[in-house]
């Protein structure tokens, strides 16, 4: 027995694609929440094993914590800007933005500083040496997001940044994301582990 089978004219389906940067770039933030997924899990192993160092948050790192939010809402300002050609506002908002980075690098150097006056050092107890290497690694992330910005800002002042380039702003703008959840995380898992 044979059936007749009927093609129908269906539209072809365009396959799944993603700009070879922004797959890149994916990548490159997987690989960030793996690196910061298995730190977080040879901290809660470590805790488990006893002798583990107590110790207060320092304050700043809460100042740190408005400062990063406050630079993705200056962010999301740039890249709204940049979808409706308003070149002005994306220069003055990713200027913002950048220099919320660096305050909140400050700020994280100044967290340290109050870490080593409460007697928590990078050496000796593994319970005050996370908080740095937890820290210390979003550092260097963010200020690789900040030499991305002064990319876009770069170009911004060079007429590239426009609602039919739209690219790197998109990607600047994820990374910039990523990189404030990733420390909403950390923080409150330093504040529920410490």
């Amino acid at each position: 027995m044979t059936e007749d089978y009927k093609l129908v004219d269906a539209p072809l389906q365009q396959p799944l694609a993603m700009h070879p940067k922004k797959f890149a770039m994916w990548l490159f933030i997987v690989t960030v929440v793996m690196i910061f997924a298995a730190f977080t899990s040879a901290h809660i192993v470590r805790q488990a094993d006893g002798d583990w160092l107590i110790y207060d948050i320092p304050q700043m790192l809460w100042y740190t914590s408005g400062i990063i939010l406050a630079s993705s809402v200056t962010m999301q300002w740039a890249y709204m800007a940049a979808k409706k050609d308003k070149l002005e506002q994306v220069k003055l908002a990713l200027s913002l933005t950048m220099v919320l980075g660096i305050a909140f690098i400050y700020g994280q150097f100044q967290a340290w500083g109050q870490l080593v006056d409460a007697g928590v050092f990078f050496v000796g107890n593994p319970g005050g040496s996370f908080i740095y290497v937890f820290t210390g690694l979003h550092v260097l992330h963010l200020v690789s997001g900040i030499l991305y910005l002064l990319y876009m800002l770069i170009a911004a002042f060079k007429y590239k940044v426009h609602s039919k380039n739209m690219l790197n702003m998109d990607m600047s703008t994820t990374f910039w994301h990523f990189l404030g959840g990733l420390w909403i995380y950390l923080f409150i898992f330093l504040l529920l582990n410490h």
